[in-house]
């Protein structure tokens, strides 16, 4: 291979490269491997070079140079081809094989069709003299420079760019940083003053809880007094009393009655609310729970012409949960009921209902027929001492701490309280607690309900 040979291939590479779409960088990388490959082959008449296309994603330019003469490549020039192109060379092939494939960019050209095209451009005239080579190569350097220039000038101001982007960083990043030193110090402070109302709060309700507590059982003593003296002078065995002496002491005793009612309530109220009430689950028979709260009330229905509707004796399903504090529940709800319902009925409905066979729940419905509750005093029934004002409320007597109650019991269970209502039509209140399955206890426990 002559000089000559080496100008016209590192021409020919660039040609042939700049044609099928490569970068001006990618064409001199090419052309300079190449040249480099025919500088070692120097005076070698053997060498042969061949260039085609092969399809691939992506599609790639291959370029064979190939020769019989045993000298191989210097170590060097391998290393400086390798480093601009890949290459593909093994020092034992015979012939000696230096294949370079050169990544094409996409073209939806078919590899026939770049085949084509670059033996169109290969077939072209070029430079024939050694010096029409130099100065085209001359050219290709001064254009490769001019680039290279710009390419740092673009480089210049990229850097210059990204020092500002840096310091406004750093200033975003401590204004950042005393704002949130700011923020930490109130969200401190705001901690400081919440850990401060939490704690008075406690010591609000305890003193509540102590004060309730105090006043109930100050006032059972001499309340019980009062309706104790009333009944005693009520009592046929006692002095004769005047009819209007009767009437006055039997006012008496009935307002003594209801005030030691309020009491109660309150009393159980403050249980219920510090924890001090015990939950004791055991078989409860449904039945004669409900039989015990129709005698309750049986006065009440008889004489207001309200129907008490229950369930079938046979319906009521064997669970195991606090008798006291699920009577105390019923009897709140069904007192509501009978209390605002002039005429009609109260309904109670039980039933245990096994979605989760672990967890049954034991569901208790309390509907009526009275006067309803509007709609705007709903979100409120269960707030302590709250009323709903209206018409219905005169000569009803109460102390708002029902619905808490019985809520708060529920909750104590476990469970949950709502109530619906409609002015006019009526309420229900429905009560979903966890229970256990008696039956599922006893063939536990061996028969034996604990």
């Amino acid at each position: 291979m002559s000089a000559q040979d080496v100008f016209r291939l590192r021409r020919g590479a660039q040609t042939a490269a700049s044609a099928l779409g490569l970068e001006r960088q990618d064409q001199v990388r090419l052309a300079t491997a190449l040249s480099e490959l025919g500088r070692d082959r120097l005076g070698d008449g053997t060498v042969g070079v061949s260039l085609r296309c092969e399809s691939g994603v992506p599609p790639a330019l291959v370029v064979t140079f190939e020769w019989e003469h045993a000298v191989v490549p210097t170590a060097e020039t391998v290393q400086l081809v390798a480093r601009l192109v890949g290459i593909e060379y093994r020092a034992d092939d015979r012939p000696h094989r230096v294949v370079i494939r050169q990544p094409l960019p996409p073209s939806g050209l078919t590899a026939a069709e770049l085949d084509q095209r670059l033996a169109q451009v290969l077939g072209q005239d070029g430079p024939a003299t050694e010096t029409d080579f130099l100065r085209a190569q001359t050219r290709d350097l001064i254009a490769t420079l001019e680039e290279t220039k710009a390419q740092r000038e673009e480089l210049r101001r990229l850097n210059e760019e990204l020092e500002e982007t840096n310091q406004g960083v750093l200033a975003l990043y401590s204004e950042l940083t005393k704002e949130l030193e700011t923020t930490n110090s109130g969200v401190l402070a705001l901690h400081s003053e919440l850990d401060d109302k939490s704690r008075q709060l406690r010591e609000a309700s305890e003193a509540k809880t102590r004060f309730w507590s105090t006043v109930s059982h100050e006032l059972r003593t001499p309340i019980n007094a009062v309706v104790a003296l009333s009944r005693l002078l009520l009592d046929p065995g006692s002095a004769p009393l005047s009819p209007e002496q009767r009437e006055q002491i039997a006012l008496i005793g009935s307002s003594g009655q209801t005030v030691l009612s309020l009491v109660g309530d309150l009393l159980d109220v403050v249980k219920a609310e510090s924890g001090q009430l015990d939950i004791q689950r055991e078989p409860v028979d449904l039945r004669l729970l409900v039989a015990q709260l129709g005698a309750t009330f049986e006065s009440t229905y008889r004489t207001k012409d309200i129907t008490l509707v229950t369930p079938e004796s046979k319906d009521y399903p064997p669970v195991v949960t606090d008798e006291k504090l699920l009577t105390h529940i019923l009897r709140n709800l069904m007192s509501n009921a009978f209390k605002f319902t002039l005429v009609g009925e109260v309904r109670l409905d039980i039933g245990v209902h096994h979605d989760d066979p672990a967890f049954p729940m034991l569901h208790l419905t309390v509907s009526d027929t009275g006067v309803g509750i509007p709609t705007d005093d709903l979100g409120r029934v269960f707030d302590e001492f709250y009323q709903v004002r209206g018409p219905h409320q005169r000569g009803q007597g109460g102390t708002g701490l029902g619905l808490p109650y019985a809520r708060r019991l529920t909750e104590l269970l476990g469970g949950d309280l709502t109530i619906t209502s409609t002015l006019g039509t009526g309420t229900c209140a429905r009560v979903v607690i966890p229970v256990r399955d008696q039956s599922v206890t006893d063939a536990r426990d061996g028969g034996t309900a604990r």
